[in-house]
């Protein structure tokens, strides 16, 4: 089950298992994995899904984790990185937060519960800490594709909804 849900190039490219661009988001390699992926979901979805609404919320996180995985394909397709298994929602997550940062710019984060970072300061504090880990961090974790969440929602912003986020971002903080 494990090896037939989770994206893996080798799987899609030959057996045809094209479903993994959906499913790998709803596997996690541990209890851990799975609390704090579940953890942001609820802190910043809550939220962005009361603003959005259910439909909208539910459009997003179902385009925007497909896309991370059909993105992340095709880095591991064309670097040969053929038996690599991803699994996890932490790219639909990411863009949760990225919209989260989108919707409600002027919301404070606490980080530890006493450091105060403004939403899209902290979407950019996770961007580069995410490249730096991307490049400089040999772990088993896709730094990348938690990069393609924010790509993917901010894609998502740009064509349907018409709101450009960096616009929003500048126009809060003037």
């Amino acid at each position: 089950m494990y090896k037939v849900g989770a994206l893996n190039v080798y799987m899609i490219d030959v057996e045809h298992c094209y479903w993994q661009f959906v499913t790998y988001m709803f596997l996690h390699s541990n209890v851990q994995h799975l609390f704090f992926n579940m953890l942001g979901l609820l802190v910043f979805g809550l939220q962005l899904e009361r603003a959005i609404g259910s439909k909208e919320f539910g459009l997003f996180y179902i385009l925007c984790g497909t896309l991370d995985g059909v993105l992340s394909y095709l880095v591991y397709k064309f670097t040969g990185q053929y038996y690599v298994f991803l699994l996890g929602a932490s790219g639909a997550i990411y863009a949760v937060l990225f919209a989260y940062a989108v919707v409600f710019p002027r919301s404070i984060i606490y980080i530890w519960g006493f450091i105060p970072l403004p939403a899209p300061v902290m979407v950019v504090v996770y961007a580069l800490i995410e490249l730096g880990s991307q490049f400089f961090k040999a772990d088993n974790v896709a730094h990348l594709t938690h990069l393609f969440g924010f790509l993917s929602a901010w894609l998502y912003f740009v064509i349907r909804m018409g709101i450009h986020p960096v616009k929003i971002w500048k126009k809060t903080y003037r």
